[in-house]
């Protein structure tokens, strides 16, 4: 299979994953109508695992693991979803769905310093480029409605998911490319529960109890690990180790775009024209973010996994 071919599909799934994400926003504050944040991202990341096992093992794609290639999944699932999952749920008590969106779609303008210092990948003139054209556009989305007002412990909160997702897609770079997405994923989710099973009897158990129940919130929770956690995940992994940190990552920023239109078509916002304009500059920026010139050096494939 062609250099190109391997692209193009890894273009794809990370489209869909980045659409799957920008409506999970939407879901999650449906979930935290009857659940805590820590309660609600634990049971999801339960599910997942639990799917993405029962898949995995009806189709054997999940591959044995080498001891020594561990360490890089136990930090990966310290990261994210652990880290990244608590710092989203919790930052959207305090801040709209859409103004969630853009805080994290800041997470390309961080990924090639991460890419670079950890990885050592090549960051081009044309990917910082895009990534600011596109990060203009993400600002005019809220600019008019929100004003950019923000709680400030929503953006502390926030920002630490930032960190979390940058330091996860650094750590898939350094598994070895024998693994498949499925089994890095479920490797990753399993290792999480390490994290996510204690947190929930310390912060939540005791309130178990005290649970305003919703069917819709349970659906939504239901609808999060199989789509976010099981499909989106999968797809993402399998573009980070094709495309590369900070290629990969510019796609956050079609985030706030896609939400923007759920909310539109879900709630009925209003989507007045300068907001079509700035989704038009938000795809064009992540357009020039992908541009490589042929006589630009190669990524060294000593500095990660990714043996292309």
């Amino acid at each position: 299979m062609t250099q190109k071919s391997n692209n193009t599909k890894a273009y794809i799934a990370i489209l869909v994953a980045m659409t799957i994400w920008s409506a999970s926003f939407i879901f999650t504050r449906i979930g935290l109508e009857s659940f805590p944040p820590v309660m609600l991202v634990t049971m999801r990341m339960v599910l997942a695992a639990i799917i993405l096992g029962i898949f995995g093992g009806l189709t054997k794609q999940i591959q044995p693991l080498d001891r020594k290639d561990a360490k890089f999944l136990l930090l990966a699932a310290f990261a994210e979803p652990f880290c990244y999952f608590v710092f989203e749920a919790y930052g959207l008590t305090l801040v709209s769905p859409t103004v969630a969106s853009v805080i994290l779609s800041t997470i390309p303008l961080f990924a090639p310093l991460f890419a670079f210092v950890i990885l050592r990948e090549r960051v081009t003139w044309t990917n910082m480029l895009g990534i600011i054209i596109s990060l203009v556009g993400v600002l005019m989305l809220v600019v008019e409605k929100e004003q950019i007002v923000v709680h400030p412990l929503g953006l502390l909160v926030l920002m630490g998911a930032v960190v979390a997702a940058l330091v996860y897609s650094s750590m898939l770079k350094k598994v070895p490319e024998k693994y498949n997405a499925i089994t890095i994923v479920f490797y990753v989710y399993i290792f999480s529960l390490l994290f996510f099973i204690p947190t929930f009897f310390i912060v939540d158990f005791q309130n178990i109890g005290e649970q305003n129940f919703q069917w819709r919130s349970f659906y939504a929770i239901l609808i999060l690990a199989i789509f976010s956690s099981v499909l989106s995940f999968v797809l993402f992994c399998y573009s980070v180790r094709k495309l590369g940190v900070t290629r990969a990552n510019a796609f956050n920023n079609i985030m706030p775009a896609c939400t923007a239109l759920f909310m539109w078509l879900l709630y009925d916002e209003t989507l007045p024209p300068i907001k079509i304009v700035a989704i038009v500059i938000v795809i064009i920026g992540l357009f020039i973010s992908q541009i490589q010139f042929k006589h630009k050096k190669k990524e060294n494939p000593n500095s990660c996994c990714d043996n292309k």
